[in-house]
């Protein structure tokens, strides 16, 4: 590993923090996918939308850095949950399903281990090493 990518990466969980963070993701993927049923959302729409944060793995087209910028704009907490609280202060049902969908994309991600991105490369999250290099160096 260079030293760069040693750098980007020293903030990486592991241990018990990193199964509490996988745990938090997998109650967020089950509470906003339940919520959603509750709803009485359309699982078509919910089908649709669930997979759409991840056409921002076209942004590493133009590179690490532009990557990963463009990934954790859409795999941050920070837009789902202003859309949510936008949602219930318009009471509007489209934009609190996008959010529901969206937030339950995130936990998905995170229960499976993928975190946020840092700039060395598209395998190195804040929740460790993600892809055959990491089994490689947990070794």
């Amino acid at each position: 590993m260079t030293d760069a990518a040693s750098a980007d990466t020293s903030g990486a969980v592991t241990g018990g923090v990193r199964t509490l963070l996988r745990l938090e993701g997998l109650a967020l993927f089950t509470g906003m996918t339940l919520l959603y049923y509750i709803w009485d959302g359309d699982w078509w729409v919910y089908a649709i939308l669930f997979f759409v944060p991840d056409l921002s793995f076209a942004a590493y087209l133009s590179g690490p850095r532009f990557g990963a910028l463009i990934y954790n704009a859409a795999h941050s907490y920070l837009a789902p949950m202003a859309m949510m609280t936008g949602g219930f202060a318009t009471a509007s049902p489209l934009i609190l399903s996008i959010a529901m969908i969206w937030l339950a994309h995130i936990g998905f991600d995170r229960a499976l281990g993928y975190g946020l991105k840092y700039a060395s490369g598209f395998g190195f999250t804040h929740m460790g090493r993600i892809g055959k290099q990491s089994k490689l160096t947990a070794d």
